[in-house]
C-alpha cells in the first residue's frame, strides 16, 4: 500500500473514531437520563425495577468505554501504534458481539419485560397517592402530556385504594380530558366527578407508548445500524492500517 493510501486510511480512521467518541458520549448521556430523569415513564419504572437501573449503569459504562476506545483509536491512527490498533480492533469486535447479544435477549424477553412494566405501573396506581412522590409525579406528567389514562385504560384506576374506599366519585386529575368540562383542574391528585362517567381520556398509556415507538422505529433502527456500520468500518480500517504499518516496518529492516 502506498504512502498516500496509508495517510488516507489513517485520517479516515481518525474521523471514524471521532464519530465513535461522540456516539459513546450520546450513549452515556442516555444512560444518565434514564438514571436521573423524574418526569417520564422511565422514572415510574426505575424505582421498582432493578433491571432498569442495571441497564442505565450498563449504558453509562458502555458509553464511557466507547469514548475511551474512540480516544485510543485516534491515538493509534495518528501515531500508527500497532498495539493500540490491535487492541482497538479487539474491543470493537467484543462491543459489536455484546450489542447483538443484548438485542437478541431483549427481543426474546420482550413479553416478560412488558409484563414487568405492567405490574410496576399497576402497583403505582393502586397505592396512589403514596410515599414515592417522584414516581407519582412522573406518572401524572406522563398521563397529562401523552393524553392517556391508566396503563391499559382508565379502568385500571378503579383498583386504587382511595377511589374504591371513598363515597365520592373520584378520578385522577392528570387523566382529565382537556376538551371536557371542567376546564380548570389540578395536574395531580384526585378530582371529583359529577357522575360515574369520568371526564378522562379513554386511551391507555401503553397504546400511546407503543405508538411512539412505532412512529420513531425508523429513527431508532437507523441509529443502531449507523453505530454498527461505524464499528465495522472502524474494524476494517484499523486492520488495514495495522497491516500497512507492519509492511512498512518490514521494508525498513536492513537485509544482509
Amino acid at each position: 500500500m502506498g504512502k498516500g493510501c496509508i495517510a488516507a486510511t489513517k485520517y479516515f480512521l481518525f474521523l471514524f473514531n471521532l464519530i465513535f467518541f461522540i456516539f459513546g458520549g450520546t450513549i452515556m448521556g442516555f444512560g444518565l437520563w434514564i438514571l436521573l430523569d423524574n418526569q417520564s415513564l422511565i422514572a415510574v419504572l426505575q424505582d421498582s425495577s432493578m433491571g432498569l437501573k442495571v441497564v442505565s449503569y450498563l449504558l453509562i459504562g458502555v458509553g464511557s468505554f466507547s469514548m475511551l476506545l474512540g480516544f485510543l483509536g485516534c491515538l493509534g491512527a495518528i501515531y500508527e501504534i500497532r498495539c493500540l490498533l490491535g487492541l482497538y480492533f479487539t474491543c470493537l469486535l467484543l462491543i459489536l458481539l455484546a450489542q447483538v447479544t443484548a438485542a437478541i435477549l431483549i427481543y426474546l424477553q420482550r413479553d416478560s419485560l412488558r409484563k414487568e412494566a405492567n405490574e410496576i405501573v399497576s402497583q403505582v396506581m393502586v397505592n396512589y397517592p403514596g410515599q414515592n412522590k417522584t414516581t407519582e409525579q412522573a406518572w401524572d406528567y406522563l398521563q397529562k402530556t401523552m393524553q392517556c389514562c391508566g396503563w391499559n385504560g382508565h379502568e385500571d384506576w378503579e383498583a386504587n385504594h382511595m377511589i374504591k374506599n371513598n363515597s365520592l366519585e373520584l378520578y385522577p386529575c392528570s387523566c382529565h380530558n382537556a376538551s371536557l368540562p371542567p376546564h380548570n383542574v389540578a395536574d395531580s391528585g384526585f378530582c371529583q366527578a359529577a357522575s360515574n362517567d369520568w371526564p378522562v381520556y379513554n386511551t391507555g398509556c401503553l397504546g400511546n407508548v407503543e405508538s411512539w415507538f412505532f412512529t420513531n422505529y425508523g429513527i431508532i433502527l437507523g441509529i443502531c445500524l449507523g453505530v454498527a456500520v461505524i464499528e465495522l468500518l472502524g474494524m476494517i480500517l484499523s486492520m488495514g492500517l495495522c497491516k500497512s504499518v507492519h509492511q512498512e516496518d518490514y521494508t525498513k529492516v536492513p537485509k544482509y
